[in-house]
């Protein structure tokens, strides 16, 4: 298991080399790199919890009409199989922008907390140094909410699966920070941005308008829903400047479309 986590975490080091190198398809639209071809999972890793890395479990994650939706139309019961789907390749510096919209209910068994709730998380660390019953990755991940009708329930907030993050030069320990977005109703496409700067700065938007800022993204040794401390002692830097880029899948139906990324050049 150890070679297995050094070896992913390797993964997860090397893969830095390519942070800001998004030549490998041509730039058009203003810089703008499309991360999902809509036909496929090209690009792409999903790891859920309990399933080894790159299986598409009970296909949680397909593609129908140029969309990625996270289904559970496979499933008779959720049993914590959280899920991600990782980019293949870590990022530093750059604006991440999509669109997301929730359907259907989530899984009976599903902690109340999943209801109308999804997300992208950024920093991650790489699938193949999870572990094989790990649920979330270390990351900071721009929460997605919906409306479920018991008043104001802001979407674009940051959670910390595994990390710590810092606001008005204090350490923020705290798992979930609000943002100022408004509540949307589930069905309703959104629009979300999140301009990341390495190490510097994280900034979040919805519909084109900022709604959270923090800075010095780092990794939490103590948390134990995301095991950080296995990639400190594998060798990690504590302070997160790179990572995968990782749709959410935790027992709530979402899809997920126009997927596209731009670097942002040191």
């Amino acid at each position: 298991m150890k070679k297995i986590a050094m070896a992913g975490l390797l993964a997860f080091l090397c893969s830095a080399v390519v942070t800001n190198c998004l030549a490998a398809e041509s730039v058009a639209n203003d810089g703008w790199i499309t991360l999902f071809n809509g036909k496929d999972l090209q690009g792409w890793t999903p790891k859920i919890s309990g399933h080894a890395c790159g299986e598409n479990a009970l296909n949680t994650f397909r593609v129908e009409d140029g969309i990625i939706k996270v289904s559970y139309d496979d499933y008779t019961k959720f049993d914590k199989q959280y899920g991600h789907l990782f980019t293949n390749i870590a990022y530093s510096h750059y604006i991440f922008r999509m669109e997301y919209r929730f359907t259907g209910k989530m899984m009976a068994d599903a902690p109340s907390y999943v209801n109308l709730n999804s997300g992208v998380m950024v920093h991650a660390q790489s699938p193949q140094s999870m572990n094989f019953v790990q649920g979330f990755p270390s990351s900071l991940e721009f929460q997605f909410l919906a409306d479920e009708g018991k008043g104001p329930r802001s979407t674009g907030n940051v959670c910390s699966p595994g990390t710590h993050i810092v606001m008005d030069d204090k350490l923020i320990t705290q798992h979930i920070v609000e943002s100022s977005a408004p509540t949307f109703p589930p069905a309703e496409w959104v629009k979300i941005e999140i301009e990341v700067h390495g190490n510097e700065e994280i900034i979040h938007r919805v519909n084109g308008k900022e709604v959270l800022r923090y800075q010095h993204p780092q990794l939490d040794p103590e948390c134990r829903t995301a095991p950080a401390i296995e990639l400190l002692n594998a060798g990690a830097n504590k302070m997160l400047s790179f990572g995968h880029i990782a749709l959410q899948a935790e027992g709530q139906p979402v899809w997920f479309r126009n997927i596209a990324i731009k670097s942002l050049a040191k």
